[in-house]
């Protein structure tokens, strides 16, 4: 497929309303934008993983546009217990993720399934997120700095 103008938000929901659709919708990783991914490059030796994100798919489009590693927070679709809370609160804690892509209206992360089918690890993650750092607006995409001492 051509790639065309970026429509949809990191994190929000896909086509039909369906999670974990990311920029662009549901299969199409998108491209964030320059500011995005200027600051996910900044520093981005010093870090495991630049950024988290709530699906493959939103995380493919960061990582493709960085040429960087993104971690997906519960997988494909979210739904996916990994990684656990306290797995991802320990990778934080020691300065190896830099940024969490935040959601739709500011709230960290992207809404997932409430259906009890998949895993609620990904929401877990993105209320730790949201309760414990400050939302910053780049260039259109809400960024959570999990540097140490940021929050």
């Amino acid at each position: 497929m051509p790639a065309g103008p970026r429509t949809g938000r990191p994190g929000a929901a896909g086509p039909g309303g369906g999670p974990g659709g990311g920029p662009g919708g549901l299969l199409n990783a998108g491209t964030p934008d320059a500011a995005v991914t200027s600051a996910l490059n900044a520093g981005a030796a010093s870090y495991t993983w630049v950024a988290a994100a709530v699906g493959s798919n939103t995380a493919a489009g960061y990582q493709l546009a960085t040429g960087r590693p993104v971690m997906a927070v519960g997988g494909f679709n979210g739904t996916d217990p990994a990684p656990t809370l306290a797995e991802f609160q320990r990778l934080a804690r020691q300065g190896r993720i830099h940024y969490f892509v935040g959601g739709d209206r500011g709230q960290a992360g992207a809404r997932t399934r409430g259906t009890g089918t998949g895993s609620d690890a990904a929401q877990r993650i993105s209320a730790w997120v949201a309760a414990n750092y400050t939302p910053a607006r780049v260039g259109g995409t809400v960024l959570y700095d999990l540097t140490p001492g940021a929050g």
